[in-house]
């Protein structure tokens, strides 16, 4: 079996790369302005990148792709949110809260999620409210509006700042973790799984009925079912898609495409070749090195770059 792929980067469409890293570089200070293969790039402390290709018009953020938004950890998210909100620079998302058209900036201003779920319903509220539950008013996440309207997360409370996660939608959440594991040889994500044994024929789950909160629309959101992998120390967090139209492609989006890194292009390209694996652009030169594109199973563009 061939080793489990790295993460590489999250590569973005930018109409301003160089203001993008300098909003990035000023909002997570752990993070530093680099390149990589001739390209502007943002790197993390744990040698995680973010590249950026400049475009001429604004990316597309609708229709939905599979990635949703990408995060970080942060060390307070409460002192992160006032940070935050005394610079004029940085626009700040509502959480709805599914209380008479409440809302917070930090999901920890309101009622714990239940379950291993980061919402409840509107049941799970009332019964919440009457029974008194408080909000832990700790941790928790919040979101912020990025350079060319990217969607950003920043969680804690962690031990130390770091890019952790991109979230994406799925059309099968399971189905996908499934093709992770068997395509990408991927560590599933801990307490993101199935209670059951996972196979083709059982992976297909029904989106729950019920949305939760808090969330960013209004409406609340749907959160199960709900899996996730793990490449390095970045997870990628699945929901299934929020509405009735297929997840698209990524031409033109501001989110482009995931690169993980992989030691034997070769190999990785004749594995998953023989398993049918759909290639959307055959090995070619990448700065000093080499990669490849395939698409993931909800059309999301996976990158594998070879490094030594």
């Amino acid at each position: 079996m061939l080793s489990v792929p790295g993460f590489h980067h999250l590569h973005l469409n930018s109409t301003d790369p160089e203001a993008a890293i300098a909003f990035y570089t000023r909002q997570f200070p752990s993070t530093a302005k680099t390149s990589w293969g001739g390209l502007p790039a943002l790197q993390s402390p744990t040698n995680v990148l973010i590249l950026f290709t400049k475009v001429a018009t604004p990316p597309a953020t609708s229709p939905q792709t599979a990635i949703w938004h990408f995060g970080w950890h942060v060390t307070d998210t409460h002192a992160r949110r006032d940070v935050y909100q005394s610079r004029p620079d940085v626009t700040l998302l509502p959480l709805y809260t599914g209380d008479d058209g409440g809302a917070v900036f930090v999901s920890s201003d309101t009622w714990p999620g239940t379950g291993g779920v980061l919402g409840l319903t509107q049941a799970q509220i009332a019964d919440a409210k009457a029974r008194g539950v408080q909000p832990t008013r700790t941790g928790g996440f919040g979101y912020m509006r990025g350079p060319d309207d990217a969607l950003v997360e920043y969680a804690g409370n962690h031990p130390a700042e770091r890019f952790n996660h991109v979230h994406l939608y799925q059309e099968d959440p399971f189905c996908a973790q499934l093709w992770y594991q068997q395509h990408l040889n991927a560590p599933v994500f801990e307490g993101r799984t199935s209670c059951t044994p996972l196979t083709e024929a059982t992976c297909k789950v029904e989106r729950g009925p019920d949305r939760t909160f808090p969330a960013l629309e209004p409406e609340g959101m749907y959160r199960t079912p709900a899996a996730a992998v793990v490449f390095d120390d970045v997870a990628f967090l699945w929901y299934m898609r929020q509405g009735d139209q297929p997840l698209v492609s990524r031409q033109g989006h501001v989110y482009d495409h995931i690169a993980l890194s992989v030691t034997d292009l070769d190999a990785w390209v004749a594995k998953l070749r023989a398993e049918g694996v759909t290639f959307l652009e055959e090995p070619y030169q990448l700065g000093d090195t080499r990669a490849v594109m395939i698409e993931g199973p909800s059309r999301e563009a996976l990158e594998l770059v070879e490094v030594p």
